[in-house]
Order: structure tokens, then C-alpha cells, then sequence
């Protein structure tokens, strides 16, 4: 696949002729609503074998090879350039496939009410031949350690139709909010654990999980080795059962910081005991925060780097968002949350609103700005084919296990066909 950024004066045909392929594929592989109508800054895949790259400043034919994992005297031959060539910036290098690395998959999918939407099924049938893992959210733990568990409609007949093993989620949500004294008492009654252990082995067994996923958040810092413990426990249980089970970390930089979310999941710990974890490295800008990039690279790098330092690349998913928001400014403490949105969505308000995509570097996030029809100013991030591709990119350069989505319902076809053209999603066997 090839990214192109659309310029002004750009049309759909234009594009196409660029990079010899039709203006039907790239409409069916960007999912556009209206072709005719591109927006300034809009990330587009473009479906071609290979890709090409422009030339910066500071480039050499050698640097541009080993960034892209090729000899540069095969890049040169590619181009029919000499390997000893000085490459003028600007100059476009087409760039050959390469054999895919094999990674693992995951993505949340959020149920709620009485039973899954068509929505949700359709978002599950399409993108589960992408998964390792349906994530299942959430199987909330009652007081007694019994489980309240989600709708489930056709999910497990998706998975298993597309060889997609199910996770079942496990969380301390009571009245939808994380709950710390729930986590306290399930890390710390026993019979409650007896019960809550029963039951898991109980319903993965009889519906068919594969893992099971603890999302434990806002414990009480106290219970920091008692999370440890009851860990320990549970991944005995279920070993002999036949099960996985994997944890979803706190984005924390070192094992000292301080915080609600962070201080009672210990690194070391999980990535000893879990067969693999999520890093849920996303949430920098937020619903109630002022406004930034969900996931900026140079701080989901920050945690990778000190996560490598207390457990191995090979049990690391790094989490990511399949949304972004909508900020009303100026940002208030405590004001009007910010609106979620699909990466879909923000493109076509961009396009409503006549506004244009800027990127910033360091984030590497897509953002724009624009005003409703009230006058009030907005801010909007969001995630674009660039942005996932520096994740990707990520995931390579630090040989992570793969990557887990939150969550599946939010139209985002960029991610699914980059995915595929950056890497083989293993299958459970």
C-alpha cells in the first residue's frame, strides 16, 4: 500500500493516474463517501503492490534501504539508478514489497443493552479475518464474585468462522465507572476469588474462550502485590484448563509513577506471569482533557521503551485507538466532554466543515480546526493511514508481539488494509 496525502488541485482521477491504478479502487479501499469531494490533507490509501518514497533532506540511497529492511543496490536496480547516485530531494523511489512479519491481533468489541447490534456483528464479521483475538468486553465481576456477563448474539459463530479465538474480558466496571473497591475486594476475599475462578473456567470451557483477559483498573495501590498474587493464582486455574490469560497495563515510563491508574500494575510482575499483555497506550488527549493526540507516537514510544525494560517485545500488544475527538474551544476543567468520533467521521466533518488536515510530526496525528454554525471554535484529532503506519512501523522496529484495538464498531478501513500490507496475523491453531 501507498499513502498519498491529498494536495489542492488534487482529484480522484489524478491520484489514480499517479500511481497507475483506477479511481474505483482507491474509492472501494478509502471507503469515500464522496469521491468528488477530497479534503486538503486527507490520507488515502492507495492500492498498489509496493510503495514509493520521496526523498528528504538528509537521505541517502544506503539510509533509505535500511529503513525499509532492502540492500541499496537493490533499491538502485528497482529504479534503474546508479547505487552511487546522490538523490535529490524530492526524487520518488519506488520501494518493493517485502516478506511480512508475523504478528498477533486483537480487538475489544463493546456490547451493551441487551443484545449485539447488527452494527457490532457486521464490524466483527469484517475485521475478525484481521484478529488472533476477539476481545469480549466485559464479563463484570459482581461482589460474590459471580459474573454479569455481556451479550454475545453471533460473536462466537464469527470467530470460529474465521478462526479468530475468543477472549473473554474480565473487569471490576460497577455502574459503569471502574470501581477500586470492587478490585480490592476481588483481589482480597478469598471465597470471592474461589467463586469468580470457578465461574471463568466454568464459561470459557462450556462457550468456547480461548483467553482470558483481566482489565482490572483504578485498584487501590495497596493491592499492588495482592494483583500479583491473585494473578499468580488465576494463570495456575487456568493453565490446566487449557486457557491463556493476558492483562491490560496502565500506560505507565517507570515503575514509580504515581497515580490511580497506574501504581497497583506492576510490569515485571505481568509480563512474568500473563502469556502476553495490552499496553493500553492511548487516552493522552481525552474526553474531559484539553485537546491533543488520543495516542502521540513519542509518548506510546516512552512507554514501550520502558516496558522492554521489565518484560520481553514477544508478550507486548500495543493498544490502539480506532477513534478520536471533537473539542469544543476553549477547553474548560471540568467543561463539556469532547465529542468521540470514527477516523470516517472526522474526515467527513472536515469535508463539511470546508476545513483543512494539517499533521503534526512529532505526535503523528492528523488534526484540524473549524467553526460550528453557533461560532464556536473546535478542535478535532483524530487517526489517519500516517498516523497507524508510524505504530506499525513502531511494532516493527521493537519486534513487539503485535498490536490490540479499542474497539471495533468505529469505521476506520485504512487500518485494516495497512495492517494486511505491513503484516501475517497469525491464527491460534
Amino acid at each position: 500500500m501507498q499513502i498519498h496525502v491529498v494536495q489542492p488541485g488534487d482529484s480522484i482521477y489524478r491520484i489514480a493516474n499517479t500511481y497507475n491504478t483506477s479511481p474505483q479502487a482507491l474509492i472501494d479501499a478509502n471507503e469515500l463517501e464522496a469521491p468528488e469531494q477530497l479534503v486538503v490533507g486527507q490520507a488515502l490509501v492507495v492500492p498498489i503492490s509496493g510503495g514509493f518514497y520521496t526523498v528528504q533532506p538528509g537521505d541517502s540511497l544506503y539510509s533509505i534501504s535500511q529503513r525499509f529492511g532492502i540492500s541499496y543496490q537493490e533499491l538502485a536496480q528497482y529504479n534503474n539508478i546508479s547505487p552511487d547516485n546522490i538523490l535529490p530531494v524530492g526524487f520518488r523511489l519506488y520501494i518493493p514489497s517485502r516478506p511480512q512479519r508475523d504478528i498477533s491481533s486483537m480487538a475489544y468489541i463493546e456490547p451493551r443493552g441487551e443484545e449485539v447490534s447488527e452494527t457490532l456483528e457486521n464490524a466483527a464479521r469484517k475485521n475478525s479475518p484481521y484478529l488472533t483475538y476477539l476481545a469480549h468486553f466485559s464479563f463484570q465481576v459482581n461482589r460474590d464474585g459471580t459474573l454479569s456477563p455481556p451479550p454475545a448474539g453471533n460473536l462466537p459463530q464469527i470467530a470460529a468462522e474465521n478462526n479468530t479465538a475468543l477472549t473473554m474480558v474480565i473487569s471490576n466496571l460497577e455502574e459503569g465507572a471502574f470501581s477500586p473497591e470492587l478490585g480490592h475486594i476481588i483481589l482480597t476475599v478469598q471465597a470471592v476469588q474461589n467463586t469468580l475462578l470457578d465461574e471463568i473456567v466454568n464459561i470459557a470451557v462450556a462457550e468456547g474462550y480461548a483467553d482470558i483477559h483481566f482489565d482490572l483498573e483504578f485498584l487501590p495501590p495497596e493491592d499492588r502485590e495482592a494483583y500479583n498474587s491473585f494473578l499468580r493464582t488465576a494463570k495456575q486455574r487456568f493453565s490446566q484448563a487449557g486457557l491463556l490469560m493476558s492483562t491490560a497495563l496502565a500506560p505507565k515510563i517507570s515503575a514509580e509513577q504515581e497515580g490511580a491508574p497506574y501504581e497497583a500494575h506492576d510490569y515485571a510482575a505481568h509480563g512474568q506471569i500473563a502469556d502476553f499483555v495490552v499496553l493500553m497506550t492511548y487516552e493522552w488527549g481525552y474526553s474531559y482533557g484539553p485537546a491533543m493526540a488520543v495516542s502521540p507516537i513519542n509518548e506510546v514510544r516512552r512507554v514501550v521503551e520502558y516496558a522492554l525494560t521489565e518484560m520481553p517485545a514477544e508478550k507486548i500488544l500495543l493498544g490502539q485507538n480506532l477513534y478520536g475527538y471533537d473539542w469544543t474551544l476553549p477547553f474548560v476543567e471540568g467543561g463539556e466532554a469532547a465529542e468521540a468520533l470514527s477516523p470516517q467521521q472526522a474526515i467527513a466533518r472536515a469535508r463539511e466543515r470546508q476545513a483543512a488536515i494539517q499533521y503534526d510530526d512529532t505526535a503523528q496525528a492528523p488534526f484540524f480546526f473549524y467553526t460550528d454554525d453557533e461560532g464556536n471554535r473546535h478542535e478535532v484529532w483524530f487517526e489517519d493511514a500516517r498516523s497507524i503506519q508510524a505504530k506499525f512501523d513502531l511494532i516493527k522496529e521493537l519486534n513487539l508481539l503485535g498490536i490490540a484495538y479499542w474497539k471495533l464498531g468505529l469505521a476506520f478501513p485504512q487500518n485494516w488494509l495497512l495492517l494486511e500490507d505491513n503484516f501475517t496475523i497469525t491464527k491460534l491453531e
